[in-house]
């Protein structure tokens, strides 16, 4: 699970998930860029990492639900790295919602950065690998595209088309030496928190009972560090090289997939 040597870019870098894994990457000795809008918080998280070491990480920009804007920053990525092994995808929003008055506005955005954001990133990540010999992409799906979301409903129709898409890339790239699996996180992160903060008491009741309750180990949502990372560092590296095309909880015993 040593990463020394692998090119790998890092989206949703500037905090949450994407940071803990620009951390944990550059800790196992990879070579990473971070992307994100938030360049501010993306290049403090670079900067901290390399300080740490022993791998480096660098920042550029990106807009994930533009093809010129992926395929730009990924070029620049790929020059820095000098070729790329691995991109890992957390990049995602959230936003509340009911199926019978969610906007049209909420709808497309959701879809816009989840999806379309996945399939782009995915895209221009699946030739830069395949020229160097294949590799690993990561990407990030959700318990709410596996079950009923009553409060999430963009959110998790969103996340149930990630999961499709993980599966049909997988299948079409495996002969190119190109796994694709996707991450079920259920991680204490800033997203997690101001979701929690916009809820009502009775929502966050209900949260708590459908969400935490059911964790096995603890009752609790995840470290990204502790307890992300390393799973992270696995499917990057050659150790995760006989598996594509799975959902992998990472979730405390949340959920499972079968």
């Amino acid at each position: 699970m040593n990463l020394t040597g692998k090119r790998i870019i890092v989206t949703g870098s500037a905090r949450g998930m994407g940071a803990a894994t620009v951390r944990a990457y550059v800790k196992a000795g990879a070579q990473v860029i971070g992307m994100d809008v938030e360049d501010v918080a993306g290049i403090k998280v670079a900067v901290d990492a390399s300080e740490v070491g022993p791998g480096t990480a660098s920042y550029v920009h990106v807009d994930i639900t533009s093809r010129s804007s992926v395929e730009v920053a990924f070029a620049e990525a790929t020059k820095i790295l000098g070729g790329l092994d691995a991109l890992a995808h957390p990049a995602a929003i959230q936003r509340s919602s009911d199926a019978g008055d969610v906007s049209v506005e909420d709808w497309d955005l959701m879809f816009a950065i989840n999806v379309r954001g996945t399939m782009l990133t995915n895209q221009v990540a699946y030739h830069a690998i395949k020229a160097t010999g294949g590799g690993s992409i990561i990407n990030f799906g959700s318990i709410s595209g596996q079950r009923p979301e009553p409060g999430a409903a963009a959110y998790s129709a969103s996340k149930g088309a990630v999961h499709s898409w993980t599966r049909t890339a997988a299948g079409t790239w495996g002969k190119d030496n190109i796994r694709v699996n996707a991450i079920l996180p259920a991680m204490a992160t800033p997203m997690y928190l101001e979701a929690r903060a916009r809820s009502t008491p009775e929502q966050n009741t209900i949260s708590h009972w459908r969400n935490q309750v059911p964790i096995a180990l603890g009752g609790v949502y995840g470290d990204p560090d502790r307890d992300l990372g390393p799973v992270m560092v696995f499917l990057a590296s050659d150790a995760s090289r006989f598996i594509t095309g799975q959902l992998i909880p990472v979730d405390g015993g949340q959920t499972n997939v079968r």
